[in-house]
């Protein structure tokens, strides 16, 4: 079982949501892209809470799109032991320094986790945040997540009141 390290931050510095994953999977991190496994329903997920087709769309098109929108991406795990790519595997986790998201983007409104393991981490390392931060739980948008599309797109729907139109 190596080290795998995570991928750095995407984002401007007039980001209004950040979303936190745990570390990426096998498949992102050969890609060097966030959620590149076929399987994972994440760009699905944001698209329809933001109102914007994003899966169709190249890579850097994405990324472009969430700029423009005020969303930045990154993990709560910077490193960890992992067999394979699921979260209850991580072992040995190094966590990024995600605390400094609330004194680094000064336009920032909501930090969403994507999964209960970056929830929990993600929340022990921010502690306290400042009262005009909301801080949101998604359903994790893995496909071993085996609740049904229809619900997980209801909660993440949360994320639309906090991106730039």
């Amino acid at each position: 079982m190596g080290v795998k390290y995570g991928l750095p931050p995407v984002a401007r510095r007039d980001a209004h949501l950040f979303i936190l994953g745990s570390l990426p999977s096998d498949a992102s991190l050969a890609a060097r892209r966030y959620y590149a496994h076929p399987t994972n329903q994440f760009w699905r997920l944001l698209g329809g809470s933001i109102g914007e087709e994003l899966q169709p769309l190249s890579y850097e098109d994405r990324l472009e799109r969430l700029a423009g929108r005020g969303i930045g991406l990154w993990d709560v795990i910077a490193s960890a032991s992992r067999s394979g790519s699921l979260d209850q595997a991580i072992r040995e986790a190094e966590h990024n320094r995600i605390e400094h998201l609330l004194k680094d983007f000064a336009d920032l409104r909501a930090i969403a986790f994507n999964g209960s393991t970056a929830a929990s981490g993600g929340r022990r390392l921010i502690g306290d945040p400042l009262p005009q931060i909301a801080l949101v739980d998604l359903p994790s948008s893995s496909a071993a997540n085996t609740r049904k599309f229809e619900e997980k797109a209801a909660a993440w729907a949360a994320l639309a009141q906090f991106v730039l139109p």
